[in-house]
């Protein structure tokens, strides 16, 4: 049993798929499965239960997971504990955020944790911000950019960086989606809606659309609000998205903004980890560099 091993079942015991983790930390999939084999040999039991669809934990494999969770836990306090050179924090930081996010935010949180910490290495991973919860929930990042959801989980952490305003946003130029603009009033249950699939993002919409007690025509459900923000400027349809996005976005010269009938809420945006994690060095001192 070493470090490694512990790593890559603390991956596997969150994404039970073998192919995912060993994707993910960088090993073919025959050398988990050796490793996994090896680690319940070392065991005595099993750990996980498989077959040709699924995986899922078995009773010893969720303790095992504790055991594992605290090895590693204590295994990086240890490090910094013996580091003959303790001024200088060392280690290694996974980030997540959205594209938007590592245009408007992520740089000056990171230029700051740098001059204070050049020796951390940063691992950034980029993608819907509608994912960044999940990507702390399953050990796939140590901090994540994310806007606050809600509810929020209580075994989370979350330390506030700024307010989101939102906005209607729809084309500029010519388009079926325009002449519908033009008519006497706006009628936002013909307009053809993108949505994000999931996330706070969608719960505004749906909330909006509640209140106003209109039905949405949904045009189409779309993973990442840039994406969005681009089928808008091809003239697909409307939506709401946060201001940041557009105003970072390429394609804004396409596209205009409308007045919402009803308030918007804006959206809290945030660095969230594990609530049990935010004692650990590296975390600590990014949370420190808000």
């Amino acid at each position: 049993m070493d470090i490694r091993t512990i790593k890559l079942y603390l991956h596997l015991s969150d994404s039970l798929h073998f192919a995912r983790t060993a994707q993910a930390m960088h090993v073919s999939p025959s050398t988990l499965s050796r490793a996994m084999q090896r680690l319940e040999e070392e065991v005595g039991a099993q750990l996980f239960q498989r077959d040709n669809r699924s995986v899922t934990l078995t009773s010893a494999g969720v303790e095992y997971r504790h055991f594992a969770e605290l090895t590693l836990d204590h295994w990086g306090k240890l490090k910094t504990k013996i580091d003959p050179k303790q001024d200088l924090l060392r280690g290694r930081l996974n980030l997540y955020c959205s594209v938007t996010a590592a245009y408007s935010h992520l740089p000056g949180l990171l230029d700051r944790f740098r001059r204070e910490h050049p020796l951390v290495e940063i691992a950034l991973t980029t993608g819907d911000a509608a994912n960044a919860v999940n990507e702390i929930r399953h050990n796939r990042a140590d901090i994540a950019i994310a806007a606050l959801p809600d509810p929020f989980p209580d075994n989370l952490h979350f330390a506030k960086i700024d307010d989101i305003p939102l906005s209607i946003i729809a084309p500029n130029f010519r388009c079926q989606v325009q002449t519908l603009l033009t008519e006497s009033y706006i009628p936002w249950d013909r307009l053809p809606f993108i949505m994000p699939e999931h996330g706070p993002g969608r719960k505004r919409i749906d909330n909006w659309f509640k209140v106003l007690g209109l039905t949405p025509n949904i045009y189409a459900q779309v993973s990442g609000q840039e994406a969005i923000t681009s089928m808008v400027a091809l003239g697909c349809g409307v939506s709401i998205i946060p201001e940041v996005v557009l105003n970072n976005s390429p394609v804004r010269d396409r596209i205009q903004l409308l007045s919402s009938p009803i308030a918007i809420p804006a959206f809290e945006l945030g660095c969230c980890c594990r609530e049990k994690r935010i004692s650990e060095p590296v975390i600590s001192a990014f949370l420190d560099a808000i």
